[in-house]
Order: C-alpha cells, then sequence, then structure tokens
C-alpha cells in the first residue's frame, strides 16, 4: 500500500524514552521517570467514584458533539473562578483530550498549504500535526533573554497562525498580561489566527497564569483535565472558541469524533470540585520544583530556564554535549533516570538541550536527584 507524503511526521521522541525505560524495567532495573509530564496522582477521588456510580445507571451512549452541556457549563464556571472571566458555556468545546482540540482548531482554522507560527522550544505534536494537515510549521526560536518565550518582533512574515503556550513544554515560563496582549495584537493587526495553549494552567508557583480570554474573546483557547486534574488517559479536554466559530466546529467535531467520551466527561464534572486534592497535588510540585531547583545545578546542570509553571526543568546541556539524544541514553543506561532530549522540542538547537520531568512523587525526585549527582560526578 502507499502512503501519503504527510503522514511522515517526526516521532515523538519521549515516548521512544518511555519505551526504552520501559524495556529496562521489564529487564529488571529500576528507573527513575523524569521524562514524561503525566502527573504520578490518579484522578480525584471523586472523579472515580462519580463514574463508579454513572456506570451503574448510565448505559454511557453517545453525548451531544460538543460534550455534555452541566460539564460545559462547569468549565465556563472556572473561568470565572480562576481569572474573573464571564464566559458563555456556548463558546466551550468539550474534546477528546488537547490533542482532539488541535485537530478540532487546526481544521477549523487553516487551510493546506497555510503557514503557523510556533515558538521553539515547544510541544512537538504542533509540528507534527500541522504537517499531517498539509500545512506547514514556521518555527521562531526563541531566546533565553526572553525567558524562551517569543515576542511581537519573533513574528515571521507570511504566517496565518500563531500558537503561543504560557506556560510552555519544555521550559515551563509564563507569559504576563502584557507580554501576551501585545503578542495577541500584533497577530491581530496582520490577521493571524491565535491559538493559546492553556494546558498546564493550575500549576504555577509564584504567580498566576494569564489567559488569553483575559485580553480578548478573539482566540482559540485550549486546556485540558491532563495535568492539573491528573487525568491523562481519561482523554478529555476542551476549548474555547469565538462565538461565531462554535457552528463550524461543532460540524468538524459531529463528523469527526461523534462526541467525546461520556465516561470521561462524567468523571471530568466531579473532577470540578475536588480542589482540595488538586491543592495537594500542586503543593507536590512545588515542593519538588526547589529541590529540581537547587539539585540539578549542584548534579552539574547549570544553564537551566527559570520555570514559573508547568511540571519542567529546561536545561542548556551544551558545555557537557553536543547530541542530546546520546546523552539521554546515557543518563538512562548508568544512572537509571529517563530523561528526554531536546531534539523534541527544537529540531535546530535541540541536540544541546535537556528536559526534566518533576511530575512524580517527591520520594522520586530526590532518588533521581541522588543518582544524576553520582551519575555526573562519576563521568
Amino acid at each position: 500500500m502507499r502512503f501519503s507524503t504527510r503522514g511522515q511526521v517526526d516521532p515523538f521522541i519521549v515516548m521512544d524514552v518511555m519505551e526504552a525505560a520501559r524495556a529496562a524495567e521489564a529487564a529488571g532495573r529500576r528507573i527513575i521517570h523524569m521524562e514524561v509530564g503525566q502527573p504520578s496522582t490518579p484522578a480525584p477521588a471523586a472523579a472515580r467514584k462519580a463514574l463508579a456510580a454513572a456506570l451503574d445507571e448510565n448505559p454511557l451512549g453517545y453525548t451531544v458533539a460538543l460534550g455534555l452541556p452541566e460539564l460545559r457549563a462547569g468549565i465556563a464556571a472556572l473561568y470565572a473562578r480562576w481569572y474573573g472571566v464571564d464566559l458563555d458555556p456556548g463558546r466551550v468545546i468539550v474534546t477528546a483530550g488537547s490533542s482532539g482540540a488541535f485537530l478540532l482548531a487546526f481544521s477549523a482554522l487553516f487551510d493546506a498549504g497555510d503557514r503557523v507560527a510556533l515558538g521553539e522550544p515547544g510541544y512537538p505534536s504542533y509540528r507534527q500535526i500541522l504537517r499531517a494537515m498539509s500545512v506547514t510549521p514556521v518555527g521562531m526560536p526563541t531566546r533565553p533573554e526572553n525567558r524562551y518565550q517569543p515576542v511581537p518582533a519573533d513574528l515571521p512574515e507570511n504566517v496565518q497562525g500563531l500558537i503561543v503556550a504560557s506556560p510552555g513544554n519544555p521550559s515551563g515560563t509564563m507569559l504576563g498580561k502584557p507580554e501576551l496582549a501585545a503578542l495577541m495584537q500584533a497577530a491581530a493587526a496582520r490577521d493571524i489566527a491565535f491559538v493559546s495553549d492553556e494546558i498546564y494552567h493550575g500549576l504555577d508557583y509564584e504567580g498566576r497564569a494569564v489567559s488569553a480570554l483575559e485580553v480578548s474573546d478573539e482566540a482559540y483557547v485550549i486546556n485540558s483535565f491532563s495535568k492539573y486534574f491528573s487525568m491523562t488517559g481519561w482523554r478529555v479536554g476542551w476549548m474555547v472558541v469565538p462565538e461565531d466559530h462554535v457552528r463550524t466546529v461543532e460540524r468538524l467535531a459531529q463528523n469527526m469524533f461523534i462526541c467525546p467520551p461520556h465516561a470521561s466527561q462524567v468523571a471530568a464534572l466531579a473532577a470540578l470540585g475536588a480542589i482540595d486534592e488538586l491543592e495537594a497535588n500542586r503543593a507536590v510540585y512545588a515542593a519538588n520544583r526547589r529541590l529540581m531547583l537547587d539539585g540539578l545545578p549542584k548534579a552539574g546542570f547549570t544553564k537551566i530556564a527559570p520555570p514559573d509553571g508547568a511540571f519542567y526543568i529546561y536545561a542548556d546541556v551544551s558545555d557537557l554535549t553536543d547530541d542530546s539524544r546520546a546523552f539521554a541514553a546515557e543518563i538512562l543506561d548508568k544512572a537509571g533516570v529517563a530523561v528526554t532530549p531536546g531534539l523534541d522540542f527544537d529540531p535546530a538547537r535541540g541536540h544541546r538541550t535537556l528536559r526534566f520531568s518533576y511530575a512524580q512523587g517527591t520520594a522520586e525526585i530526590e532518588e533521581g536527584l541522588a543518582r544524576l549527582t553520582a551519575f555526573m560526578a562519576a563521568r
């Protein structure tokens, strides 16, 4: 059988690292996981309890394409609670994870042959989803002095879209409201569609993350229950779109997905009320962040981005290697710690960077730092 050209996307390298770590564990080794951005905690207890009850009472068949109305209303209420934004639930679209939201957003906003700007380093699947849709990703090399976030001067010519993430992956850095507004205004002045990835909102430590909806309604805002709500495998996310885009996205959702997973929506609705449990999880990440900011430089990883949110540390390791993939493999082999090569996030400069995740429990982070310190001392 033939292959499409657009289907030949790059691998998601962190998934390859996960597989190598799994193989090591299958061979009897204990691996500390600092590679994947996945909470070690389960879904909130209320979410699990709600689903258990629903399984006995409800066939859990199709929902409407845009998601359960009560869940859409609950998400809209979250924007009032977190940001003081009065959001019409009719603009909220529940999706099959944030990945489903990106597919819908890119389908609604871009035509084949369009060009979409994105910051590098950045989440690798933006690039690959765009390519699979015959849209050209245009990398914007961001700079440490701008905290690995784009600024208006970075916007390339002849682009139809801009994707911004705050907190960012892999850097964990955030945009303040003036910086976010400047980017949105620059995009609007050039009729560039603005997509705001806010999947790590709720996971901030020294200042609150700012939503694009605090600046303007003329944006696609994408979020998920995966990170703050600790529901990665449940595959339920959402996006907020301008009012005049709802019907277009609804038609796409009807045909592409029929509806988001009903069971996951039931759990997600209950998770919205589990604030005490979720804030306890965030306190663990905050403690882990302090450990990483202290322990990584002591181990020898001294050039790191200042993370405001998410649960990542992005490190410049150009003084240690010019092959981050080989270096990550060496760390896994000799230290038993899985980390992610920067090539996932920055095809041009990522051979000199690593991403460390601190999403695991604190004891795991402490052991991982001890192993890294011993490995670097012996290297």
